[in-house]
């Protein structure tokens, strides 16, 4: 038992305070520190810092692209590096593109002094714009802007000169791409979009100052949707699909100003596929939702006449802003829907009559009896089948007393 209790103490001893402190100071020491209290000097460290030293960066911390990087740095990039981290981050977040394209031409200005790396600058922005779909839009964006701020103008060519080089270097071989293998048809179709994108968005100043599109894309289109219908795979023509959903309107306007017929001849061009190719369901379907976007201007609506002005037959949204009503079974009806209109107006007129019969007209009627009477009598002589005159109507039928 004792040896039970004479061990009991030394299992608790991790959980003392440390002996040095306590047990090496004589019990006499420690009562004249209680009567006399002594002060305590702290020690002076000498430091090690210098001002000399280089500057601390926190683990894990990475410089903003944007930022200049300082000389005599071991991580200083490449050009390489430095477009590919600023291509990578516009394809992660598009709205930077305003904010901060104006530093980038900057730095590239001073970056960028040779043929070489200007050649290689153009091949890094084409392969991301053929390589992530997202990227075409901005990726065409950022070549028109480069190519009205670069300074750099070699004697082999400024940037949009290179530009148009390289892709009509794979225009060349659009016709062995229609017809290769998946993945060489995924990349022509890339490259397709791309081209078309580079026709909205690349701006030429002409001598006077003007803004014109590139005319050579014009024609490089055609030739690419050529291609495209000559083998009417259903990825090929889903491509032609596409490109024609976004350049149809501008080219179709482009070649009426030169009195060509290029978007006829297309047009027929998809109706004889949809006739006689072998593609899917889903892709003449496809086909036939372009052929009627086409039929309507491509989705255009002109800039309406005023409201004094509007027909049906001249305002393209004249029942668009209209009030929806319903009927007594709960179904919604426009003005744009004659028959429910007629019905409804020969419901009211029967009603009318009725009403009619027990209205008794004499000189003590209230003026608001009288203009509710002029109204029942136009409602009378509206003509059903004129829906010009609709607008007066619905005025009318809202002043008809229950």
């Amino acid at each position: 038992m004792s040896d039970g209790f004479d061990r009991a103490p030394e299992q608790t001893r991790p959980l003392r305070a440390p002996p040095s402190s306590q047990d090496k100071i004589p019990q006499q020491n420690s009562e004249s520190a209680m009567a006399k209290p002594q002060v305590v000097v702290a020690p002076v460290l000498m430091s090690k810092l210098s001002a000399n030293a280089p500057e601390f960066y926190p683990s894990g911390y990475s410089s903003n692209y944007t930022e200049s990087y300082e000389d005599g740095c071991e991580d200083y990039p490449t050009l390489s590096e430095y477009v590919q981290d600023f291509l990578n981050h516009l394809t992660e977040q598009p709205g930077s593109f305003e904010t901060e394209i104006e530093q980038f031409a900057e730095t590239l200005n001073g970056w960028v002094t040779t043929d070489d790396a200007l050649q290689e600058l153009v091949e890094l922005i084409y392969q991301q714009a053929t390589s992530i779909p997202n990227f075409s839009y901005m990726g065409a964006r950022l070549c028109n802007y480069l190519s009205h701020h670069l300074t750099i103008s070699p004697q082999s060519g400024n940037f949009r000169q290179l530009l148009l080089q390289r892709c009509r270097t794979e225009y060349e071989v659009k016709d062995q791409a229609a017809k290769g293998d998946e993945v060489t048809r995924k990349r022509f179709h890339a490259f397709v979009l791309f081209l078309g994108e580079l026709y909205l968005n690349l701006e030429i100043k002409g001598t006077n100052g003007q803004v014109t599109r590139a005319d050579i894309l014009q024609v490089g289109l055609r030739e690419l949707l050529n291609a495209l219908f000559s083998n009417p795979m259903d990825d090929n023509l889903i491509c032609a699909v596409k490109l024609l959903k976004l350049t149809g309107s501008v080219l179709e306007d482009a070649w009426k100003e030169k009195g060509k017929t290029d978007m006829e001849e297309i047009i027929q061009r998809i109706e004889n596929v949809v006739l006689d190719a072998n593609c899917s369901r889903d892709v003449k379907q496809m086909l036939l939702k372009l052929v009627e976007l086409r039929s309507s201007n491509w989705g255009r609506v002109h800039a309406t006449s005023t409201y004094r002005e509007a027909t049906p037959e001249n305002d393209p949204n004249y029942f668009m802003n209209e009030p929806t009503f319903y009927t007594s079974d709960g179904v919604p009806f426009t003005a744009a829907d004659p028959d429910i209109w007629m019905i409804l107006m020969m419901r009211w007129t029967q009603r009318l009559k009725k009403l009619m019969k027990s209205f008794v007209w004499n000189q003590s009627v209230s003026e608001n009896s009288k203009v509710k009477f002029q109204h029942i009598s136009f409602i009378k002589q509206f003509r059903y089948s004129d829906l010009a005159e609709h607008r007066k109507a619905r005025k009318c039928v809202t002043l008809i007393p229950n």
